[in-house]
């Protein structure tokens, strides 16, 4: 992809959010991914009590 291809597609997603030119540039990947509602699809990490609970229901077999 060219830089030119790359400006427009940047263009058209700043556009898409609302977003001033200045905006758009300015922001970081985590200001993106925030916009368009990426950050919902992260996981949060499975916490010392799940983890526990896990291997107690699935032991290992000491292999």
């Amino acid at each position: 992809m060219s830089f030119v291809d790359a400006a427009r597609r940047g263009a058209r997603l700043a556009a898409l959010l609302g977003w001033s030119p200045d905006a758009f540039w300015a922001a970081t990947p985590a200001d993106l991914r925030n916009a368009l509602g990426l950050d919902l699809l992260a996981e949060t990490p499975a916490g010392a009590a799940t983890v526990a609970r896990l291997m107690e229901a699935f032991p290992d077999d000491g292999a």
